[in-house]
């Protein structure tokens, strides 16, 4: 094998097109590696990590593209290669319209559209604060889905927003639906009366899918990054969302949707809520239930039934908490009986594998006290993933959190990271497998077909040693999303995966199933 690196000095594009050109070029035949990208600092670090890294590195800017690849010369030349990254590069052109003008900066963009009044950035991290700025002072709401923005300009970029009356949603922020747009990754949802204001992307996507299955609409759905809730931010885009949507003369009903926030943020909420004229649902994933009553608020318990709530509301009808299925009691025991009863005696572990930060979250808060689960994002330090003893035990993973995302795009833009966990973290030991599947703008175009292709190889290798799995799933998305919602049920069940109306009822099935295998005697699954 050899290692050959080629450049294209000042040539920019899109880090996730260029990702995703990595995957179609390490499918060349042999080709064994190969990472296409621009010549920043951690590009450069995980190209040396991969072993791909040559000299002419040494030369390399942020705005030079590279193709570094380890080849086998037998079968393919590196011109190969390149001539294969050109064509994929110039068939992904094609399949833009020709008359879409692209304006080279942020100032061009805004003589070409003088109407607009929101401005999405995503450039690298590093670059994102000084155009968020000039944004801001064009007078320009801002949705930042950059990530690695320092935490001092995060604090200065929101508090100028807040003087300007405008949103700078993020960074790090992936959920918005603004006048009925979705932006980034959303779904395609029914306006309407209910107003949302998220600090996390899949949580706000499922209350606004559920929401919308429910028969209502959204107004508004602001995002307001992950670190907005911190002390050292203070809320500031959660209280300047909130507040808007106060205002807004089209918004009936608020919903506020975060992790727990520091206890100097959530008092600060809790007061605007006390006085808030329209009614207020907040689903802190495992808050203060007392605390938001206490603030005249509606607490919720899940996110699904963060969106039962509000619709009941919204309509005056009487609501209290969700805590059960929507198909009959008996018919989730049957599901129960006939799922566990696939299993061997020695089939205990569960492996949670999502796409949704917030969606692994509420399932592990969800499964409460009943199972010792590891993670990568723990609910607490000592069942982190790296404490998992000897290998066995729970496993519930976020996918795309960084360390599995670096050097390729996110689990809901490309599923070849979870594909590969199916291959690594599911075994004979196995007993249920948990998994999210999103749709909408920005995922997968087939994320329920991957799902199902991984399942049934699953299980073949798993049939080679008479032995069956479990498999729940719950779909978040609409019959108007491009993946078509139907369609995507239909596909995971006819691979026999279990599919719930819910995140947090497939949660709770995954409990009874577990817990009965338990009862079988088939040992602590704790």
């Amino acid at each position: 094998m050899t290692i050959h690196t080629s450049i294209m000095k000042n040539a920019y594009y899109d880090s996730v097109t260029l990702m995703l050109l990595s995957r179609q070029l390490q499918e060349l035949a042999g080709v064994e590696d190969v990472l296409v990208g621009m010549g920043t600092e951690l590009n450069l670090d995980l190209a040396r990590d991969l072993g791909l890294a040559t000299g002419e590195f040494d030369t390399l800017t942020p705005n030079d593209l590279f193709i570094a690849a380890k080849i086998d010369e037998a079968q393919i030349s590196m011109k190969a290669v390149e001539d294969a990254f050109n064509a994929y590069l110039n068939k992904s052109a094609e399949s833009d319209s020709d008359e879409d003008y692209q304006p080279p900066s942020l100032s061009s963009a805004i003589q070409a559209l003088p109407g607009a009044n929101m401005v999405l950035v995503s450039v690298p991290g590093q670059y994102a604060a000084a155009e968020v700025e000039d944004a801001l002072d064009a007078g320009l709401n801002v949705m930042l889905f950059s990530d690695n923005v320092p935490v001092e300009d995060e604090l200065r970029l929101k508090q100028k927003a807040v003087e300007k009356g405008l949103l700078m949603m993020g960074p790090d922020c992936g959920t918005a639906i603004i006048n009925g747009i979705p932006l980034c990754f959303a779904n395609a949802v029914r306006r309407g009366k209910i107003g949302v204001v998220g600090a996390s992307g899949t949580g706000t996507q499922e209350v606004t899918v559920q929401i919308h299955k429910l028969g209502e609409g959204l107004s508004q759905v602001i995002g307001t990054g992950g670190r907005d809730l911190k002390e050292q931010i203070g809320g500031l885009m959660m209280i300047q969302g909130f507040e808007s949507l106060i205002d807004d003369p089209e918004t009936e009903l608020i919903v506020l949707i975060s992790k727990p926030p520091d206890p100097s943020v959530a008092e600060k909420i809790y007061q605007i809520a006390k006085s808030s004229p329209k009614p207020v649902v907040i689903d802190f994933i495992g808050g203060d239930r007392a605390a938001i009553e206490a603030a005249g608020a509606i607490p919720c318990i899940s996110l699904e039934d963060a969106a039962q709530k509000a619709v009941k509301v919204l309509r005056g009808q009487e609501y209290e908490d969700f805590t059960g299925f929507s198909l009959p009691e008996e018919q989730i025991e049957q599901i129960v009986e006939k799922e566990a009863a696939k299993l061997k005696s020695d089939q205990t572990e569960l492996r949670a594998l999502f796409t949704g930060g917030t969606l692994a979250d509420e399932a592990m808060k969800l499964l409460g006290d009943h199972y010792d689960i590891y993670s990568n994002i723990p609910l607490s330090p000592e069942m982190a993933i790296e404490n998992l003893p000897e290998g066995r035990g729970h496993i519930c993973l976020d996918l795309g959190e960084d360390e599995f995302t670096r050097g390729r795009p996110h689990p809901m833009i490309d599923p070849q990271t979870r594909t590969e966990f199916f291959e690594s973290h599911v075994d004979e030991k196995t007993a249920v497998i948990l998994v999210d599947v999103v749709l909408g703008f920005g995922s997968y175009k087939d994320p329920a077909g991957a799902v199902a292709d991984s399942v049934r190889e699953i299980r073949q290798r798993l049939s080679n040693q008479g032995r069956d799995v479990v498999v729940i799933a719950s779909v978040c998305g609409t019959d108007r999303d491009s993946q078509d919602l139907n369609k995507s049920i239909a596909t995971l069940e006819a691979a026999g995966i279990i599919v719930l109306p819910s995140n947090a009822q497939a949660v709770r099935l995954t409990d009874k199933v577990m817990q009965r295998i338990m009862e079988k005697g088939a040992g602590d699954v704790r």
